[in-house]
Order: C-alpha cells, then structure tokens, then sequence
C-alpha cells in the first residue's frame, strides 16, 4: 500500500500540528458507540485520497464480522490524525511511531494495536539532492534546507537520526533547516534552489528519478532495514468498553496486510482500483499504480518492540521525553493480532492456511 503520507500530498495545502499540543484532555470524547441495525459497531475513521488504507481493503475482502466503517473524510497528516483519535472525533487514527510516542508522553491515552506502513527494499522514502549539489555528508547540511511534507512526523525523525549516526552534535544539527514543502511541490522546489535536500518517496521518487539529474544522500530503508514506522492507535477508554470491536477490526486489518504480503503486485493494484472505482469519492487511481509492496515488517502488521523503543530513545536522547516515562509495553499491544495471539502461526496466509514456499 502507498502508505497515507503520499496520499496527502495531493493536497496543497497541509495543516502543521505542534505535537505539543496534542494531549488534548479526552474529555471530549464522546461515550456514545453507534451501531448498524444487525448489530454491528461502526468505526468513524479518515482515509487518504487516491489510497485504499488497510482496514478498507478488510472490509471488501469480508474479514470483519463485529464491526462497520464510516468513513468521515481524508486525512491531512499523522498527528492530526491521531490526535483526531485521541480526542474522539474518530475511532482509530494512525501515525508514525515517534508521534505516538510523543502524543502518549503528553498525557494522551492511546495504545497502538497494529503496524500499518514502513519500508523495505522497493517501498522507502530516499532524501536528495541535486547532481551537482556541493552537499557530499551530513557535515555538508549545516545551514541548509531540507523540504519534507510535515514537521515532528517520520521525515523529521529519520533526518536528525541520520544526522546523528554520521557525527553530527546537538547543536550542529540545530542548523540544518527542516522546512515544509507539499511532496507534489518538492522536486520543483529542489530543482528551482529553493531547498537543498528534497524528500522523496513512491511516485515523487520514482517521476524525479526518471527526469534525472538527482543523487541519493540516503533513505530511510538504509537506515533500520525493513522496518515497521507507522501504527494505528484506539483511545485506552474505547478499547476498554469495546474490546471486541477493537478485537475484531485488529483481526480483519492483520488479514488484510497479510494478504498484500501474499498476494502478487499485480493482484493487489487491481483490488485497490477496484476498490477506489466502487466507493464513488470522485478519486483518481493513478497513485495506485505506483505501489510496489506493503512496507510492513511483520506479518500482519505485528508490532515489535524495536519500532517503538527506537523512538523512546531517541526523543530521550535529544532531551524531549524523561528516561524511564515510557516503555514499548505502555505504548502497543499486540494482543489482539491473530498472528501472534495463537490464532494463526506467523508464516499462514490470511486465513490462516499454509502457504506455499516462497510465499
């Protein structure tokens, strides 16, 4: 799956979201759960334009049972919406771990319960430069711009993480400029002067690359490898009073990514345009096209533990959270994935059958 971030690019504009102000008291979350007419929970949720996200593609493929979407509108950025979620305007939200981390170490009780994007080798955001850039190492960035779609989100973290492992101190990478730039306006930024490093990922990767002219300085995936970046969060209270819906979304949305990882490019390109072609949000499909592998580590978006002390550490390295505050346990369960909870061995398929090898 083209992961949510890409799918907001298409909009020009993007709402920037201090992660400070994100522990909103849920005070405003609403008690009320609301049910179909054969008993079912609904789940209010936002998607992303031009995307087919995992729990819809669980709900085409019928691996729910006890729970409905409804679908309120697009996503603007990953802390928005989880701080949507948080604060009850929606079920579910997802976002990149250290924003959950973030969101969690302000007061805000959410708990991930699945892994929803991340990169390997064919799905990754790389960070470039011009051919004839003067920039060589990260020493090189010291007063530079780099243009990335969201500040306190994944592009940012990975940046200074990279920074750091190449020697950078503190205050050095104080100076390398983090600025906002919609990813369908990067390359053209890039290109015209206006930044020094563009990030750049799926179809803005692979249409750049094709023009030419653009050097790699790194990419996320060279980074931690294959690794799982981004969960999707429930409030603690709603899960609490609604563990089997919760239990039952979980399931159906493990099943749905562990189908993606089962199934050819080809055949989940054709079911996410079928999607998009049936739900009549007046959508383009062209993004589709460019998905090239589900970018999740685990099967089934199982959740390790790596993929969220990575960001502990790290916000308690550059002094943004209290050593010992938090751990991955207070974070993420993986209670109600049926890939490691006993209902399925990791290596079934999405059923939970034998998979050929090589699958």
């Amino acid at each position: 799956m083209i992961r949510p971030r890409f799918a907001r690019s298409v909009a020009a504009a993007l709402t920037i979201v201090s992660l400070a102000g994100l522990a909103v008291a849920c005070s405003g979350s609403s008690d009320e759960v609301v049910k179909t007419a054969d008993g079912k929970t609904v789940l209010r949720y936002e998607g992303s334009a031009g995307q087919v996200i995992y729990p819809e593609l669980a709900a085409d493929l019928g691996y729910f049972n006890n729970v409905e979407l409804n679908w309120i509108g697009d996503t603007t950025s990953g802390p928005q919406s989880i701080q949507n979620a948080a604060t009850g305007q929606t079920e579910f939200g997802g976002a990149f771990n250290g924003a959950v981390v973030k969101l969690a170490a302000a007061g805000s009780p959410i708990t991930s319960v699945i892994g929803y994007y991340g990169s390997d080798k064919q799905t990754f955001n790389g960070y470039y430069v011009l051919d004839d850039s003067p920039i060589k190492s990260a020493k090189d960035l010291i007063g530079k711009k780099v243009g990335m779609n969201t500040l306190g989100a994944h592009h940012e973290f990975v940046v200074r993480e990279w920074l750091a492992r190449e020697g950078l101190t503190p205050d050095e990478i104080k100076q390398v400029e983090l600025i906002v730039v919609p990813p369908v306006n990067t390359e053209q930024a890039l290109r015209q002067g206006q930044i020094d490093v563009a990030t750049l990922g799926s179809v803005f990767r692979d249409s750049a690359l094709e023009r030419g002219g653009l050097r790699e300085l790194f990419t996320d995936e060279s980074l931690f490898g294959s690794f799982t970046y981004g969960t999707l969060v429930f409030r603690d209270d709603y899960i609490a009073q609604n563990k089997d819906a919760v239990a039952d979304f979980v399931q159906g949305t493990a099943r749905a990514i562990r189908w993606t990882q089962t199934h050819s490019r080809d055949e989940v390109v054709a079911k996410f345009t079928s999607i998009i072609n049936s739900r009549g949000r007046n959508e383009d499909t062209k993004l589709i096209s460019y998905w090239k592998s589900p970018g999740v580590s685990g099967p089934g978006g199982v959740i390790e533990d790596v993929e969220i002390s990575t960001w502990i550490d790290w916000l308690t390295r550059n002094g943004e959270l209290d050593e010992g505050k938090l751990t991955p346990s207070d974070i993420y369960t993986n209670t109600f994935n049926p890939y490691v909870n006993g209902t399925y061995t990791p290596e079934s398929g999405a059923d939970g059958e034998a998979l050929e090898v090589g699958k």
